[in-house]
């Protein structure tokens, strides 16, 4: 009787000390709650202890969390309605405080929602377009300053604010309400901008229309090019066929000048062989196959023929 009553002791006190043995692994941190209050917490990995039976342990996630909100359809302060689909990332820093405030991670994820979204949404609506989608070291061409209209005003773009600059002043307004939860906000992004279906339509007819009219002021200046080309050939080859003919004249008048003087000399020499001569290719030149010269006897055409000597 008394061994069965050593060995119940003892498995009862195996079960109690078992219960009051907890573990906390890396990447974890736990609270203690008895009767559902919270007593404590626990923020490094290892072994713990608590009251059996009447304490319980809850564990949270000590690594970075990532939370994901539903695409909303904003209007920016210039009135182009976009969807903006942002992103955050953030971590337990109090645990008991988190578990007192929102109990859960689903929990969390829910309230994030409403601190992100309306922030957001309120970031988005007060800036431009340019702004959410530019960075702020955009700078215009060189030489150039991009001025923008907007409600009768002119901005310099350079002036406005940059997709970074909003995003600071995005997670530092959420950040504001984020500790009240035990909840550290690390970053938060915009994953995705993009216009609504009506207005993305209209903005590729837009650019189709900008495309075209560049293309079209390409090829006007291409034209215009062009025929500057076709000029600047046709006063070149008007300007070297004239050259060449006159060099041409040039060379024809010097080669006619020194045949005249090769036949002023050969006539010097002996007129009437000469005049023979000349005779002779006047009848080769004339006289041709097949045909008939018809002179009279006394022609001087005819005096070689007619008295050789």
């Amino acid at each position: 009787m008394k061994k069965r009553l050593l060995i119940v002791l003892v498995v009862v006190l195996a079960l109690l000390a078992k219960g009051s043995l907890f573990v906390v692994e890396e990447g974890q941190q736990a609270i203690v709650t008895q009767f559902g209050k919270p007593v404590g917490d626990v923020k490094y990995a290892g072994l713990h202890v608590k009251t059996p039976l009447v304490q319980e342990v809850r564990r949270f996630d000590r690594k970075i969390l990532k939370w994901d909100g539903d695409p909303n359809q904003i209007p920016t302060q210039d009135k182009r309605y976009i969807w903006v689909d942002t992103t955050a990332r953030w971590r337990i820093a109090n645990p008991l405080l988190f578990y007192t405030t929102v109990a859960t991670q689903e929990g969390a994820q829910s309230r994030l929602d409403d601190i992100l979204d309306s922030v957001a949404r309120d970031a988005v609506s007060s800036h431009l377009l340019v702004e959410l989608v530019r960075g702020k070291d955009y700078k215009a061409p060189e030489g150039t300053v991009e001025v923008l209209d907007f409600e009768g005003q002119r901005i310099v773009a350079e002036n406005l604010s940059g997709r970074e600059e909003i995003l600071a002043n995005i997670l530092a307004e959420a950040r504001k309400s984020t500790p009240e939860y035990g909840i550290d906000l690390i970053d938060v992004q915009i994953k995705r901008i993009n216009y609504v279906e009506q207005v993305r339509l209209r903005v590729y007819d837009r650019m189709i229309s900008e495309r075209k009219k560049v293309a079209s002021q390409f090829r006007s200046e291409g034209e215009g090019e062009k025929a500057n080309i076709l000029g600047q050939m046709q006063k070149e080859l008007k300007r070297i066929e004239s050259d060449a003919y006159r060099e041409a004249v040039q060379i024809r008048g010097k080669a006619d000048a020194e045949a005249a003087a090769i036949y002023a000399e050969a006539y010097n020499r002996d007129s009437e062989f000469y005049a023979f001569l000349r005779t002779l290719e006047s009848y080769r030149k004339a006289i041709k196959e097949n045909s008939r010269l018809v002179i009279s006897t006394d022609a001087e055409f005819y005096r070689y023929l007619q008295n050789p000597r």
